[in-house]
């Protein structure tokens, strides 16, 4: 699998990982949007760790 996120990208995705699974992650009363920011953490730190983001690759944008 080739690598399309560059330092910055991976160090900003893992911190939104960090702070979205953490004790920190914002709470609302709607259980599903509550999923959904669960989801989308573990998604941001298992791209931070692989370097890649199917999402960039499909838009087709490069790695700054």
């Amino acid at each position: 699998m080739k690598q399309n996120l560059g330092t910055v990208d991976r160090v900003l995705r893992f911190a939104l990982a960090f702070w979205w699974l953490g004790p920190w992650a914002p709470q609302y009363n709607m259980l599903w949007l509550n999923w959904v920011i669960a989801i989308v953490g573990w998604i941001a730190l298992v791209e931070s760790f692989f370097c890649y983001c199917a999402l960039k690759e499909m838009l087709g944008l490069k790695p700054q």
